[in-house]
């Protein structure tokens, strides 16, 4: 039964910041802690909040970062801080903090992701990337995460990459991570994880594509803005495919509605941020002119999650932990469904600690309006005996 208690979560849903501190701490403390990974409101005084879980787990690695929700044992919730320890008996831990985004080299990103892998590769015997992830926490502003995330698996090989975008409540001001003590924005934690423990990275989104294909004629890569699609205003364009005036373009019907690139013979969901008042569309993901799209229809979301975690459980069994990425756009759509408390039942059933993100990480790609996670089993390999 000593698994059981390797890895501990929690969530306060205190509104001060030291005493949701105080509170996230007496839930996951436990001794000789190798990792803590916690996920927190923006509205939280950060300085307070920063300087206190400093204190409480003083001498332990701790990661973190802000949100556009929180996911964890009390639910899914605005303004709370959740997370999860992990015991050293069971988890080796190798975890880096890369600064000044806005100038990321890839070579130098590589660099970095392959120091930390030696790192991990010096605590364990077995070196096996089966039983290894890699957790990326990234400045959901910094329009970075995708030469950061092809840099960083690139040099992580066939050890799966896996993370999200922080936010900050959906105000789109400012993100931070959390290193060290203090908040910072611009910045990525890149967290290496090796376990005896089974281990299952997944990917699942609730959207089936559609004939409707649009073409990116016009567009600003480095600021994720589209002008034209089809040779016509993105908006015009976009709202005329929905069967809607480009003013209805809410945040709603975006997330109902995003659009969809293939790779490889694999989808992966391009979201819109916003309609602006030019008529351009804003992404959540890069885009470049040329790129084909399809609109995406979505289906049955509390399906598609119930299918994804009996899949889980059929290979590692009852998760001891799901650390889940959850895009803020399925926030929103979630928000509407009438299987809205079916589906943190779901997410609490399988022990989900996490948070809504401005984007997601699955290896090399960044994606959106999508669910990634690792599920952690309770069993360790009978071969481990042998």
């Amino acid at each position: 039964m000593e698994q059981l208690s390797c890895i501990r979560q929690a969530q306060s849903c205190a509104t001060d910041a030291q005493q949701a501190a105080q509170e996230f701490h007496a839930g996951v403390a436990q001794p000789d802690m190798a990792l803590v990974v916690f996920f927190c409101s923006s509205e939280y005084d950060l300085d307070v909040l920063a300087g206190e879980i400093q204190r409480l787990f003083a001498g332990v690695q701790v990661v973190g970062c802000t949100t556009a929700g929180e996911i964890g044992p009390a639910g899914c919730l605005e303004h709370s801080l959740t997370g999860a320890s992990f015991a050293a008996s069971h988890f080796s831990v190798a975890s880096g903090h890369l600064e000044h985004l806005q100038q990321f080299d890839a070579d130098a990103g590589q660099a970095f992701a392959q120091e930390l892998l030696q790192e991990l590769h010096a605590q364990t015997a077995h070196n096996d990337t089966d039983n290894s992830f890699a957790l990326l926490l990234i400045d959901g502003l910094s329009r970075r995460e995708e030469p950061a995330t092809r840099a960083f698996q690139r040099a992580l090989g066939k050890l799966p990459l896996i993370g999200g975008s922080a936010g900050d409540s959906m105000q789109f001001v400012k993100t931070h991570v959390y290193w060290q003590g203090r908040f910072c924005s611009d910045s990525a934690i890149l967290v290496l994880l090796s376990s005896r423990l089974p281990l299952r990275i997944f990917k699942t989104q609730h959207f089936v594509t559609t004939e409707q294909r649009l073409v990116v004629t016009e567009a600003a890569a480095s600021s994720r803005v589209v002008q034209e699609i089809n040779g016509l205003p993105a908006s015009q364009e976009y709202a005329r495919m929905l069967g809607i005036d480009a003013c209805d373009l809410d945040s709603v019907r975006l997330a109902a509605w995003p659009l969809v690139l293939t790779i490889g013979g694999t989808t992966y969901v391009r979201a819109v941020q916003k309609a602006n008042p030019d008529g351009s569309l804003t992404f959540f993901c890069a885009i470049e002119n040329g790129l084909v799209l399809r609109l995406a229809q979505g289906v049955d979301l509390l399906h598609n999650l119930e299918q994804t975690f009996a899949r889980i459980r059929a290979e590692i069994g009852p998760p001891l932990l799901v650390l889940g990425f959850d895009c803020m756009g399925r926030k929103l759509e979630i928000a509407q469904s009438p299987d809205k408390q079916r589906i943190g039942e779901v997410l609490l059933q399988n022990n989900c600690v996490g948070f809504n993100t401005y984007g997601e990480q699955f290896r090399g790609v960044h994606v959106n309006q999508t669910l990634v996670g690792i599920a952690i089993g309770a069993h360790t390999p009978e071969t481990d005996d042998a």
